[in-house]
């Protein structure tokens, strides 16, 4: 096996017993990047001098104390900031901008000894669930070069599917980890709404948002959730909740679990059959596994997608608002101040992001408030009610994490309404903001890969984590 081949645990049992270096380490990864970053497009820019600089740091200190990140290459998604990085949230109208601070889950992962070996492409500022909104270009699947990564954390899941780093951290709003999680074969986390840092993260909806990891096992998400995990005296939203022993909790038993299995997300229209036939079989595995497996509803799910974007787009349209010409980023060469506002933005932003924008806008106007973003919030309510009520029952949620496998490049370019309609598994978590998981569960005939979803209680990433790694290592 190449080094670059290797997981967060195999690489630190490797480190610690100096069967090579953080430098070698990195050199594997990079050389993987030079190779396959022309083709899948997963990274908008490659840290080479800073990612081996750091690699030959880590070396002189790497010892059996030493956190397990430590010297570890990682991707970072292009929408969270690293001190002295470019940082264009993969849209041209920051593409000049060079982040002066550092994201708080960055900061932490640096301080245990990880090495960012660079910035992953995305949909721009995370708006889409297919990364064909980046600026600069489309990530491919590396299952199927033919076929999209998923979105918009696309670069993140290729990068890590393709053994271009060991593992990423990215961020979820609405299914942006998990859904390309999902389609590129690997195990991605979003966490409780709260649970990690959003400081240094460029905001999409702010209500939503969360940074989380994705890895090729759900071990090592557990690796990374112990680091990054925590309350931050920068970002107001996070809880001060102790972080759990991750890794400990994924060496419990399941039996006994009771996992429900929620019927609307089986009786959706357009689900393919063979995700369906896969998820099936790992609600039998649990099964086998000792979890007794329930019916349950959740009847507010069916709203929850509109209700998403209703609240998205307004919150964006808001966010993105700081993004004039003006403060920093790009900016367009105009005689007058209306102008410079005007040709900067549209210059730099992508279709998507101006549409969310224009949604947002409208949603957020006077006459329209109360119509739109007002009911999205109550609904929003009554989705959440749904999960409280049902995790008085469960112990945590199975669905599939999509609808169907990953999706032709341009096959869904021209419909806005289809890619939205990606997110129909995702989005009711992200909007209760409980967490979620997606786990590798098999693959189609055409050998596409299918992620099985588990959700879990507010705070409850122990429990997903938990029954993720056992169906992993049972497959």
């Amino acid at each position: 096996m190449n080094l670059n081949e290797l997981t967060i645990k195999t690489a630190s049992a490797g480190l610690r017993k100096k069967e090579f270096s953080a430098v070698e380490l990195t050199e594997a990864c990079l050389a993987k990047i030079k190779k396959r970053n022309k083709t899948l497009n997963a990274f908008i820019t490659v840290a080479e001098d800073e990612a081996l600089a750091d690699a030959t740091a880590a070396d002189k200190k790497i010892n059996n104390n030493s956190n397990l990140l430590a010297g570890i290459p990682f991707g970072v998604k292009d929408a969270i900031c690293v001190a002295g990085m470019r940082a264009t949230g993969a849209a041209k109208i920051l593409d000049n901008y060079t982040a002066p601070y550092e994201a708080t889950v960055i900061k932490k992962i640096r301080s245990a000894g990880g090495i960012i070996i660079g910035k992953n492409n995305c949909d721009a500022f995370g708006h889409g669930a297919s990364n064909e909104n980046s600026m600069y270009g489309p990530v491919r699947n590396p299952v199927d070069e033919t076929k999209v990564a998923g979105g918009s954390s696309g670069g993140s899941a290729a990068a890590v599917a393709d053994h271009e780093c060991i593992y990423a951290v990215a961020e979820d709003t609405g299914g942006s980890i998990r859904q390309p999680a999902s389609f590129c074969g690997v195990a991605g986390l979003r966490p409780s709404y709260g649970r990690n840092s959003r400081y240094g993260i460029m905001p999409m909806a702010s209500s939503l948002d969360t940074v989380g990891p994705m890895a090729k096992t759900v071990e090592d998400l557990a690796l990374i959730m112990e680091v990054i995990a925590g309350h931050d005296p920068k970002d107001a939203t996070t809880v001060t909740d102790a972080v759990p022993a991750y890794t400990e909790e994924l060496e419990k038993s399941v039996k006994g679990m009771t996992v429900g299995v929620p019927v609307e997300y089986f009786n959706v229209k357009g689900i393919d059959p063979e995700v369906e036939k896969i998820i099936d079989a790992k609600i039998d595995a649990l099964k086998k596994l000792g979890c007794k497996i329930v019916s349950v509803s959740l009847p507010h799910t069916k709203y929850a997608i509109a209700a998403y974007y209703i609240l998205v787009p307004s919150e964006d349209s808001s966010n993105l608002g700081r993004l004039d010409g003006v403060r920093y980023g790009v900016r367009a060469k105009t005689k007058n101040l209306f102008d410079l506002y005007a040709e900067s933005r549209a210059a730099g932003f992508p279709e998507e992001v101006k549409r969310r924008i224009l949604i947002g806008t409208y949603a957020l106007s006077a006459g329209y408030y109360d119509a739109y973003y007002k009911k999205a919030q109550k609904v929003r309510t009554l989705i959440k009610r749904d999960f409280d009520e049902v995790f008085k029952k469960v112990d945590a949620l199975i669905t599939p994490t999509s609808p169907f496998p990953a999706f032709g490049l341009g096959e869904k370019a021209g419909d806005p309404l289809a890619l939205y309609l990606s997110d129909i598994f995702v989005s009711p978590a992200a909007v209760a903001g409980v967490p979620a998981l997606s786990v590798p569960a098999g693959v189609t005939k055409a050998g596409l890969p299918v992620g099985a979803q588990l959700i879990g209680p507010r705070m409850g990433e122990s429990v997903i984590l938990r029954l993720g790694h056992h169906l992993e290592i049972n497959q």
